[in-house]
């Protein structure tokens, strides 16, 4: 057993303190984003709206989500990425706590469209902050780390949440969802200080020369992709999953939340020991990618077995690793792809094609149940894998040609 700690504990070393000090903040943040897996049980049933509405309500949440991740790479690029990340988590913690005021439907599309896009302008600055805070050979297992306290945050979360909303209702979560973005930003600023770079002429020419160079990579735009379908299939996760899980088994949000805990425990137990092990066998982003994309087809292909509500269980295991396989590589591959001094545009496409996913997913899968039920839904799911795993096949085959 100690030996096993102790190698848990080697796959932390060599990161840096300010690494280590953003994933303190984003564990604080995360901690409290507890509504986002109940979003759509809120809208369903205590707003009472249909599930169709409910679909193109988490549409403007996907919408103002890709806004948000565009704009953020241009201003990453352009004004840096502190400035960004403080300002995004900061405005984001009012507008969780204005967002429980608002409850018509025109004004909760508009709202949350806003929200999302003044929120996710931080995940391309984030991003591009590992650049800066780690070292190249450590920038998988930093992200790693953040994913980890990603994760033990929203692990805890849904089980908090099921809690507090069978005590007081959702008002509160927007109140700890608000509160929480506002004390990450503001240990942020006071601990990780702004460090400003200044750059050459030669660097800004550089810049200049490849302003666009992500919408002529060829191998990227396939990477786009495939970002994007495995994106379709993770979100049903925090759409459809949570209300299939009441509709076929009678589930209370209690119960849903221990079943979305399976995933935050694996993922901070597991995530960091499989990742040091991957990369000491040296395979290639892209095979990992195709690996993560056969996991997820068959994480939804399980759920066609619907007779005992362990199925449940099958499922979250097999999404979580595909979700530990695939989006640390991902964001690794998108990261040695991008050209220097445009780390902000590659990471913004790369958050994009989750952002598109969250905007076309929530409201076709909503539609799909509606019209043709859960099993139908999840066949179509699990074919949005089936297809990444091909261009996982086509994009292995051109990097492997240099193109």
């Amino acid at each position: 057993m100690k030996t096993l700690y102790n190698n848990y504990i080697n796959n932390f070393k060599g990161l840096s303190k300010e690494i280590w000090w953003l994933a303190l903040i984003t564990l604080i943040n995360r901690a409290g984003t507890m509504v986002i897996p109940f979003l759509s049980k809120y809208l369903k049933e205590n707003l009472e709206f249909s599930i169709p509405d409910a679909g193109t309500i988490l549409m403007c949440f996907g919408i103002g989500s890709f806004i948000g991740s565009w704009l953020g790479g241009k201003l990453t690029d352009m004004i840096g990425f502190y400035k960004v990340m403080f300002y995004s988590l900061l405005l984001t913690g009012f507008g969780f706590i204005a967002l429980q005021y608002i409850t018509s439907f025109l004004g909760l599309c508009i709202c949350i469209l806003i929200l999302m896009s003044i929120a996710d302008t931080f995940r391309p600055a984030l991003f591009v902050s590992l650049k800066t805070y780690s070292k190249p050979e450590n920038q998988t297992r930093s992200l790693t780390l953040l994913r980890l306290a990603i994760n033990l945050g929203m692990a805890f979360g849904p089980i908090i949440a099921g809690f507090i909303i069978g005590l007081d209702g959702y008002n509160l979560l927007f109140w700890i969802d608000g509160i929480t973005c506002i004390l990450a930003i503001i240990l942020f600023r006071f601990i990780i200080k702004e460090t400003k770079r200044k750059f050459t002429q030669e660097e800004k020419l550089i810049h200049k020369q490849n302003r666009n160079a992500v919408y002529k990579d060829k191998s990227f735009l396939i990477f786009f992709g495939i970002s994007f379908l495995i994106a379709l299939s993770f979100f049903q996760l925090i759409t459809s999953i949570p209300i299939y899980h009441f509709d076929a088994y009678g589930l209370t949000e209690l119960q849903t939340g221990f079943i979305m805990f399976i995933n935050g425990a694996i993922i901070v137990t597991l995530e960091m020991p499989l990742i040091a092990y991957l990369e000491s066998k040296n395979m290639s982003h892209t095979k990992l990618i195709l690996i993560s994309a056969v996991l997820f087809a068959i994480s939804y292909f399980v759920l066609l077995f619907d007779a005992w509500v362990g199925i449940l269980v099958i499922n979250i295991i097999l999404l979580t690793f595909a979700e530990m396989i695939g989006f640390p590589y991902t964001n690794a591959f998108a990261l040695s792809r991008a050209k220097k001094g445009n780390e902000g545009s590659y990471m913004a496409l790369y958050t994009m094609s989750f952002a598109l996913a969250s905007i076309v997913g929530p409201k076709i899968g909503m539609d799909i149940i509606y019209n043709l039920g859960y099993q139908i839904n999840w066949i179509i799911t699990g074919l949005y894998s089936v297809i990444a795993v091909l261009l996982s096949i086509w994009l292995q085959k051109r990097i492997k040609n240099n193109l």
